[in-house]
């Protein structure tokens, strides 16, 4: 991979900081899917991917894994194939499980900094209580769905959150079991209502993954990682 581009940007030392560093996504779909390619493009090398689910036709239209030959495959394989293509010295490891409350201290460990990119509110909430009582770095996304305006995430507290359904329900769970602080990527942009089935558009999952890939590597570069 030549990094000489973003050398020029941060400086050799810099990038060196960006590759020792060992990233976990859970959730490799619309929004971790982003965070894995930006921050392989950026010098990441070594991956944990977590994922259970299969590429199906609905995923196409926003995420970076869905085409119409993947189909059927499983996300953190392709995931991974993406990676090892912008980088063959990258070292990534793979899950294809559905993280729990059950299995999380099993999958989670030695990592520097753990993205939480899951949709399911319980498991979510598992993930993020076993990081914060055991001390783990770890960058939460919130609501990317049921908008289609410019979006506009940024990095907050979930307790500075609004107009993000899936921020206040986590809140609450988190308020419950006494965790009171949470970095998040979160937009203010309030959401439609699409019924049952949450509405996506392409950039909008990007964007979200883009943002946090962006918040890493600031605090790599910052050392608060």
């Amino acid at each position: 991979m030549d990094k000489s581009r973003t050398e020029l940007l941060i400086g050799s030392e810099n990038l060196k900081k960006i590759e020792s560093k060992h990233v976990t996504i859970v959730g490799v779909g619309g929004v971790g899917g982003y965070v894995a390619l930006m921050l392989a493009r950026a010098g990441v090398k070594r991956f944990k991917l977590i994922d259970y689910d299969k590429i199906s036709s609905s995923n196409i239209n926003r995420q970076v894994v869905a085409t119409t030959s993947s189909i059927g495959l499983n996300k953190v394989d392709i995931m991974k194939e993406i990676i090892l293509s912008i980088n063959d010295e990258a070292e990534v490891a793979v899950i294809n499980d559905k993280l729990s409350e059950n299995n999380v201290s099993k999958y989670i460990s030695n990592t520097d900094v753990v993205i939480d990119a899951i949709d399911c509110v319980v498991d979510k909430v598992a993930l993020i209580i076993y990081c914060k009582k055991n001390n783990l770095n770890i960058i939460s996304a919130m609501g990317a769905g049921n908008r289609f305006d410019v979006p506009n995430f940024y990095l907050t507290d979930i307790y500075k959150t609004h107009d993000d359904g899936l921020a206040k329900v986590v809140r609450k769970k988190l308020r419950e079991n006494n965790i009171l602080s949470l970095d998040v990527v979160t937009t203010n942009s309030k959401p439609i209502n699409c019924g049952k089935v949450v509405g996506s558009i392409s950039y909008y999952p990007a964007m979200c993954g883009c943002t946090i890939s962006a918040v890493v590597i600031n605090k790599i570069l910052r050392e608060e990682l």
